[in-house]
């Protein structure tokens, strides 16, 4: 990370602060139609930065100084939660070596499938957060880059639309995002998805 990509990362979170802030924003106003769904793309190399960042804004928001409700979910804790649940945390590295890595990455995406990371989020926002606050919550989602290559980022989009409409559902993404595609880590073709806005 050069020192002229620092202040412009400082800035966008600045942006994100002053929008978790707007009260058009917390009630969805001004999509239309739409769902209120953000990416905010950024370059991986700024992968520490942002993790701090985004502590930083959480930490805000749980003090009172930020007006949004942020109910962060990482998607990494979940695929730990997901295989602590079906108990094949200690075999996985014995399933790579007998199997082959393809076939140990094939298991693992029918044991955690899209839907059940979604499933994992609206228990958690249930149990953790008495569930939705429209107009005052915003769903914050990380780990996009560390649970690379179990789940697709598009698909935890699409699977997370008839779940979470209600409430601003924010994607920090480590990669481009031109509102048709999105690349990870600007290599990696992840997936078409067209119905998220930009968050700046």
């Amino acid at each position: 990370m050069t020192a002229s990509e620092s202040p412009s990362l400082a800035d966008s979170f600045e942006l994100i602060r002053s929008r978790f802030g707007d009260p058009d924003f917390l009630r969805c106003r001004g999509i239309s139609n739409e769902v209120p769904f953000y990416v905010f793309p950024y370059d991986a190399a700024c992968e520490d930065e942002v993790r701090e960042r985004t502590a930083e804004l959480v930490a805000a928001s749980r003090a009172g100084s930020i007006p949004a409700r942020i109910v962060d979910f990482d998607l990494w804790d979940i695929f730990c939660g997901i295989c602590g649940y079906y108990d094949i945390v200690d075999d996985l590295e014995r399933m790579e070596r007998e199997r082959g890595s393809e076939a140990l990455l094939a298991h693992i995406r029918e044991l955690a499938m899209p839907e059940d990371y979604v499933r994992a989020m609206r228990e958690r926002y249930e149990r953790d957060f008495g569930g939705m606050q429209a107009g005052r919550d915003v769903l914050l989602v990380t780990g996009v880059g560390k649970t690379y290559p179990f789940v697709r980022a598009h698909d935890i989009l699409e699977n997370a639309q008839p779940a979470f409409d209600g409430v601003p559902f924010v994607l920090f993404y480590p990669g481009l995002y031109d509102q048709t595609s999105l690349r990870l880590f600007n290599s990696v073709a992840d997936g078409n998805y067209y119905r998220a806005f930009t968050l700046l």
